[in-house]
């Protein structure tokens, strides 16, 4: 038993998919097939049941992956106490991204880790916020931006700053929308994110809190820049940054709804199990290099108290 076997049987159990897995895995198909039978042949058991829509954990893969878990877990501490012992800060980190990359300022972020770690490799992978924050739960990431409310049990989380909302219209509606009551506007054609978009979840609750489902007309659309240029050409309204809808009624572009300002936080979010990783905890560093005000009083990360339910 090797502790890539393991590995391999945690993401198929997480994945519950052999293509999947391989793909995260970064390996082939037959690679992570024979990677199982290995450990089926030497536990003597059979961990999956392998059926037309994936792999399903058996009553002894269930039992055998709590098991494994614990393996991995002390396994990583154990690498965690050794990079700590060398004091090295070599290694790669994946990182969630959101928005554009000036709004989480990455190529600030980036150039301090050039200058301070130069043997630390940060690749970033683009994902909407609700899609980074899974990542982050099941590893595939090491840390992400998130937009949307504090995390839940198990997160460790730097809130960065505040971003507002504002509804927004092509400029041709400016009389169909300034005066328009909440009813109204939501009858009008949106522009959408998927369900796991916090811009979506923001659109949801505002309209919910007026007692108003969310809208059926709508395009849906997973990049803010697509959103902003369906808005402008008239296919329909849109929660749209504040900053962004201004400058886009400056230039007549847009006309902006007056009744709503909704608001979010842009966090920094790493498990809480790994803040003791070295290469974690630089990492955290210099997103508080970043942002200033984005450590507290103490300049520690602020953490999700254990009440709190997941975003």
């Amino acid at each position: 038993m090797e502790l890539y076997q393991l590995r391999t049987f945690a993401a198929v159990a997480e994945e519950r998919h052999l293509t999947r897995a391989a793909e995260r895995l970064h390996l082939s198909q037959p690679a992570v097939s024979g990677q199982i039978k290995a450990l089926e042949n030497e536990f003597e058991v059979r961990l999956f049941e392998r059926l037309a829509t994936g792999m399903e954990l058996t009553a002894a893969g269930r039992e055998l992956l709590a098991h494994a878990t614990k393996v991995l877990t002390a396994a990583e501490a154990l690498r965690h106490a050794a990079r700590g012992l060398t004091g090295e800060i070599t290694g790669t980190l994946r990182i969630g991204t959101v928005s554009d990359p000036a709004t989480i300022r990455i190529g600030e972020l980036l150039s301090g880790a050039v200058q301070r770690f130069p043997g630390l490799e940060l690749e970033l992978h683009h994902e909407m916020s609700g899609a980074a924050l899974e990542n982050v739960r099941e590893r595939k990431f090491d840390a992400s931006f998130y937009f949307g409310d504090r995390p839940g049990p198990g997160f460790a989380a730097v809130p960065l700053r505040e971003f507002v909302y504002r509804i927004t219209a092509p400029a041709p509606w400016a009389d169909q929308v300034s005066n328009a009551t909440w009813s109204e506007i939501a009858a009008l054609p949106w522009v959408m994110t998927p369900d796991i978009s916090t811009h979506s979840r923001l659109v949801t609750k505002l309209l919910a809190d007026h007692g108003i489902e969310m809208p059926q007309r709508h395009v849906e659309a997973d990049d803010e820049r697509v959103i902003i240029d369906l808005v402008r050409e008239g296919v329909g309204i849109s929660l749209v940054r504040e900053d962004l809808a201004l400058q886009g009624e400056a230039n007549g572009e847009f006309c902006l709804w007056s009744k709503a300002k909704p608001a979010t936080t842009l966090w920094f979010v790493c498990l809480t199990e790994r803040e003791g990783d070295p290469l974690i905890r630089a990492l955290l560093d210099l997103v508080r290099e970043t942002w200033p005000a984005a450590a507290d009083d103490h300049g520690d990360v602020v953490k999700t108290p254990e009440e709190i339910s997941p975003a």
